[in-house]
């Protein structure tokens, strides 16, 4: 969908901003361009709508040479979000919102619902942020605003220069949370520059490590960048803890997974306390008749007598959907201060995460991309002891 044939751009004191850069963009994947400040991140986000013209080199969009295009209609036909959202402080959201459309001379009622429809998307409900004006939202609002905006047209391709860099770092994850769904529904092509390498792991189906003086030092996945770095410049940017950063953009799957004993909500207490008995367990996990989590009970109190295990399970709070990263599992440990987390599909229950199992999961995934396999195919070895 984007494509830079050795792009440059140098200023006339001989400031070369970015320098031969050549980069593909599939349709439909969010690229991050991350990397210091003055490295040329920026000035290649904006040579793509023209809003800063190349030294030398050609770019592409959907085949066509943009060079070749009248500027304005470019950047019209390309969704562009910036810090604050850069609304337009005189008019009201929705106005906001439409002002692409507008000047692409939409019928205004057409407009108007496509508005109010992308303010819905965002989570803005058009009834009430609809007549209200910039002053009046919170910065995260402005945000989610400047996003509905970029998206007004319909562009293939969204623009996105620190859109999350003003907000306060709870109001960020939100805000990557709910882009990430909207990119999960739209698949828009994407260019997003950051300074934050973990910003860039978390949002990119792709990262470019911008290096001083405008080159490329990687183009890779996320997995690629942390597990193995192209050179010394790109280990230290990614920082000695990419090892951590890894567990985000690594999920769970089955064959990370332990199954402990189970037992059911209406099983007889003595029954229960057989089968952890027979399995060599202190706890078991508590199901209902259709298979979904209900919590989990242990030996902790002799378990005997009348009663069922209805009458003695707790409540499950450490779990995490299927499909989670190693991270948010890590981070619901941390939480519960618990031993094992759930993993459900849905409300189904699937096994348990230990951290025995994460670390392998981690492991076999930084095997995986080191040897060029699928990670079910690594063989890990361990050490039983250690000698003298």
């Amino acid at each position: 969908m984007i494509r830079l044939d050795r792009v440059a751009k140098r200023y006339p004191d001989g400031t070369a901003a970015v320098e031969d850069l050549s980069l593909d963009v599939a349709a439909g994947d969010l690229v991050t361009l991350v990397g210091p400040s003055g490295c040329g991140k920026t000035t290649t986000m904006k040579m793509v709508n023209r809003l800063i013209e190349p030294t030398s080199g050609r770019i592409f969009v959907d085949g066509e040479d943009i060079t070749r295009r009248d500027p304005v209609k470019l950047r019209r036909g390309i969704g562009y979000v910036i810090q604050s959202g850069g609304l337009l402080p005189h008019r009201t959201v929705l106005d906001n919102t439409v002002t692409v459309p507008t000047l692409l001379r939409w019928d205004r009622a057409k407009a108007r619902a496509r508005g109010r429809d992308l303010l819905d998307l965002v989570g803005l409900a058009p009834d009430t942020y609809g007549d209200r004006y910039p002053h009046q939202l919170s910065g995260g609002q402005r945000q989610r605003v400047g996003v509905a905006r970029a998206l007004a047209a319909d562009p293939p391709v969204l623009l996105m220069d620190e859109p999350f860099g003003a907000v306060d770092p709870v109001v960020r994850e939100r805000l990557q949370t709910e882009f990430l769904r909207l990119q999960g529904e739209l698949k828009k092509t994407v260019l997003l520059v950051t300074h934050d390498i973990d910003e860039a792991v978390r949002m990119g189906d792709r990262i470019a490590v911008f290096a001083p003086g405008g080159r490329v030092a990687q183009y890779d996945t996320p997995l690629a960048v942390l597990g193995t770095p192209a050179d010394d410049y790109v280990a230290d940017f990614v920082g000695t803890d990419r090892g951590l950063k890894r567990l985000a953009v690594t999920p769970i799957t089955r064959d990370d997974l332990e199954l402990p004993p189970v037992v059911r909500l209406d099983d007889p207490l003595p029954q229960a306390a057989e089968r952890l008995r027979a399995a060599g367990s202190r706890w078991a996990v508590v199901l209902d008749a259709d298979g979904d989590l209900h919590g989990w009970i242990d030996d902790r109190e002799p378990i005997g007598g009348t009663g069922t295990v209805r009458d003695r399970a707790r409540r499950m709070d450490a779990w995490v959907p299927f499909g989670s990263s190693l991270k948010a599992a890590f981070g619901v440990m941390l939480q519960y201060d618990a031993g094992w987390v759930a993993v459900l599909d849905g409300d189904r229950f699937l096994g348990v995460l230990t951290p025995g199992r994460l670390h392998e999961a981690l492991r076999r995934s930084v095997g995986a991309e080191e040897a060029g396999i699928d990670p079910e195919r690594v063989v890990l070895e361990t050490i039983d002891t250690i000698g003298d």
